[in-house]
């Protein structure tokens, strides 16, 4: 009688065990695998964020088990991904306080446009690419979604790019309530995953984008490679200048005409000063340009996006480099080209970066090795005179000049996850080691690892 009971007693517990494992959440892969297909919800809202995500795509592509489908936000390049844009990604790339308020309405309704499109789209990984104001505000919303719908396999959120918090003063305090609706974050810069994992948040260093440009770890300074620019025939004695004046339309209309008339400063010290003027890949910047370059007081080539190898080329038979602070710095930094960082922002925009940041670079590779390398002219500094006074002095000052080529080479192991002491990460992931390494190929293995749990 004693056994009967206790049979009778454990079997609602077995019972109550059996509903569990049956009730248990299928993995996003194994969601994906009834479904036929691994469907990516990805967003980007510049012209870095479109090459990162268009690489990231590339990736899982070469590594994902199943067939993927994408749908979202991005440029050309993610195009030539497979994905069909929503609306033109230009249309989220705006940068700073007061330059955003003009652009609120259009930011709402993109917004609403890309969540009711995720929504029907019925993603089983979303990946948002920098851009965090847009970025978070769309995660945030589409959990919020999932919750009140009481989805049982709800999407996982990937955001690629931290945001720099330790640029600003309590940026880290900030980071704990990312975890609500990031569920993996992909830094580019070391020391981040740890401060993002402190606070709660799973995040990966994944390796800085630049790194997958195999011409940056090649281009030598001053390296003849004429064979993408043997068109143009640049005369042998002329002084190049690359002139890289953002990738959005508002930094290039603020930026171009600071740096026109600092060109023509240059004339007299150098009367053989031809420009490379490298256009983004955004069309509101390449017809701007297009149409500014009557005005421009130098000889002028323009260098179109859409080829490194002729990117690198340019920088190559340049002497010097000129650029507004971005991605591009420590692009020119890893391509050991001396430059010149320039910003310049509405003056309301440049009081509150006074106010709230706490370091005193802009630039990354400055930040990065803890020393201005990199000579910076900021707000009221960037002027005409300023910047022509200081890039004659980078173009004949050769200790100014070999302090930025000597500094590439730490700052290139500082950016790699291999070389900065974190080879340890790709141990965990099977199907991927150190000889495949690249930052969108840790990225895209990191997503396949998780979407198995």
């Amino acid at each position: 009688m004693l056994r009967v009971s206790k049979i009778k007693l454990c079997f609602p517990l077995l019972t109550r065990r059996f509903a569990s494992f049956k009730a248990r959440k299928k993995s996003v892969i194994e969601k994906a695998a009834v479904d036929g297909e691994l469907r990516v919800f990805i967003v980007a809202g510049e012209v870095s964020g479109d090459n990162i995500g268009s690489r990231l795509m590339c990736s899982l592509k070469k590594l994902s088990p199943l067939p993927l489908r994408f749908h979202g936000v991005g440029g050309s390049m993610m195009c030539k991904q497979g994905l069909t844009s929503l609306f033109p990604m230009e249309d989220l790339a705006v940068m700073g306080l007061w330059e955003l308020l003009p652009h609120l309405y259009k930011f709402r309704v993109k917004l609403k446009e890309t969540i009711d499109a995720a929504a029907m789209f019925k993603p089983h990984v979303v990946v948002t690419v920098d851009s965090k104001g847009f970025s978070f505000r769309l995660l945030k919303l589409l959990r919020a979604r999932y919750n009140q719908q009481h989805l049982e396999n709800s999407p996982v959120h990937f955001h690629y790019v931290a945001p720099s918090f330790w640029a600003w003063k309590g940026g880290e305090s900030r980071l704990g309530g990312l975890s609500e609706f990031v569920d993996h974050l992909f830094c580019i810069l070391p020391n981040e995953e740890r401060v993002c994992r402190e606070h709660g948040v799973e995040a990966t260093f994944v390796g800085h984008p630049l790194l997958e440009d195999s011409s940056v770890r090649t281009c030598k300074p001053q390296e003849s490679k004429l064979e993408g620019l043997s068109k143009y025939s640049l005369p042998s004695d002329s002084t190049v200048i690359s002139v890289l004046p953002g990738s959005r339309l508002q930094e290039v209309e603020r930026m171009l005409p600071i740096f026109s008339k600092a060109m023509k400063l240059l004339q007299d010290p150098f009367p053989n000063l031809l420009t490379l003027i490298h256009v983004a890949s955004n069309s509101q910047v390449d017809h701007y340009i297009g149409k500014s370059l009557h005005r421009w007081p130098v000889p002028a080539i323009l260098v179109p996006s859409g080829s490194t190898q002729l990117k690198y080329d340019a920088f190559g038979v340049s002497q010097a480099a000129l650029c507004t602070s971005g991605t591009v710095a420590v692009e020119l930094q890893l391509a050991r080209l001396p430059s010149l960082v320039a910003y310049r922002a509405h003056f309301l925009t440049e009081l509150f970066i006074r106010y709230k940041a706490k370091i005193p670079c802009i630039s990354l590779p400055n930040i990065l090795l803890d020393s201005p390398i990199i000579p910076e002219a900021l707000f009221r500094a960037c002027n005409p005179s300023n910047l022509a006074l200081i890039l004659e002095r980078l173009l004949l000052d050769e200790e100014m000049r070999e302090k930025q080529i000597v500094a590439a080479e730490k700052l290139a192991r500082l950016l790699h996850p291999l070389e900065s002491g974190m080879s340890s990460k790709l141990v965990h992931y099977s199907d991927l080691d150190s000889h495949r390494y690249t930052p969108s190929n840790l990225a895209a293995s990191t997503i396949l690892s998780y979407a198995k749990r």
